[in-house]
């Protein structure tokens, strides 16, 4: 029997709208197609015409957003620019990520369903952390070339930088103590910045 695929149409993005709220609102599990249908305004009929299974749903969900935030972050990065200067725009969207709803929410859904839906965390990886890195791997390599910074390995360096931005942050939130002030996100960007520096930076 094939996979079951997914149908365009000119209620796919409504469908997807509605769907998110849910998912946000009640998790994968929890969330019904009937609230769905509801919350989209959309019948049932319609849901199921677009999205022959639940997971489809989730999955193109996660996909959406994550390209979508991925996209504005990436859209951000002057290839001109300074090298602090562009760490401190992506890292200051990489803690905002992290900080949101739904960068908590996917988070933790993504760990809750790894066992029985494994290409969930896949999808999210791919739609939304990896775009960045790519995006940013890019910016480096033309820095390098402009000789304002020395890096052997691009990825490395990207992934690092991307870990130094949820320093304490990160752990806080997963763990449900949400009290990161603006300050906070400035003082872990500006010690990410500053030790990417020191150690890339070429005097």
């Amino acid at each position: 029997m094939p996979a079951p695929t997914i149908r365009r149409g000119r209620k796919f993005d409504q469908v997807l709208d509605g769907a998110r709220r849910i998912f946000l609102r009640d998790g994968f599990e929890g969330a019904s197609v009937d609230d769905i249908a509801r919350e989209a305004g959309v019948s049932k009929a319609t849901l199921y015409s677009y999205f022959p299974d639940k997971r489809l749903l989730f999955t193109e969900v996660a996909k959406a957003e994550c390209s979508r935030q991925a996209t504005e972050a990436a859209a951000l990065i002057d290839d001109t620019a300074p090298v602090a200067e562009v760490l401190r725009v992506a890292g200051t969207r990489i803690v905002r990520f992290g900080q949101s709803e739904f960068g908590q929410r996917m988070f933790r859904m993504c760990v809750a369903e790894s066992d029985r839906f494994p290409a969930l965390g896949q999808e999210f990886y791919h739609s939304g952390p990896l775009m960045v890195r790519q995006r940013l791997v890019g910016y480096l390599s033309k820095a390098v070339a402009r000789g304002e910074i020395a890096v052997d390995d691009l990825d490395l360096a990207a992934d690092q930088f991307a870990q130094l931005c949820k320093a304490d942050l990160h752990d806080r939130a997963i763990f449900g103590i949400n009290d990161a002030k603006p300050r906070d996100v400035t003082r872990v960007v500006e010690g990410a910045v500053a030790m990417f520096m020191a150690r890339y930076g070429r005097r």
